[in-house]
């Protein structure tokens, strides 16, 4: 009786893993599971703007004074932070590295990537 119950669950487990297997050979995992996973990491941190396929996103935030923002490099490629005005200057981010700044005055910072000055935001400060 126990090898025919450990008979059905690996019969089970082969099916499911045939499953997951067949799915991700149609692009359906790989399609789902990296968005999902995206939303839930930019949702869940307040202020961040995270840098991939070569664009910030989100291009645009309104914050409060005083507040810090975060930016967080996903591409293989490097990448900077710039505001227009001078006002800073991040080092080079490789992949998974971060800058932040911290606005303390009302208005409207211009931000780009030094590297790939056609990456732009614009942060607005109130």
């Amino acid at each position: 009786m126990l090898t025919n119950m450990m008979g059905r669950a690996l019969a089970i487990l082969l099916g499911s893993v045939a499953i997951v297997a067949v799915s991700a050979g149609l692009g359906f995992a790989q399609t789902t599971m990296p968005m999902q996973v995206q939303k839930q990491t930019v949702a869940s941190t307040p202020n961040a703007i995270v840098i991939k396929n070569f664009m910030f996103s989100p291009m645009e935030l309104t914050i409060k004074a005083g507040t810090t923002v975060t930016w967080k490099n996903l591409d293989g490629e490097p990448h900077t932070v710039v505001n227009d005005a001078g006002l800073f200057r991040s080092a080079a981010l490789d992949q998974d590295d971060t800058y932040q700044f911290k606005f303390d005055k009302p208005g409207v910072y211009k931000i780009f990537c030094g590297i790939h000055p056609n990456m732009k935001a614009t942060i607005t400060v109130q």
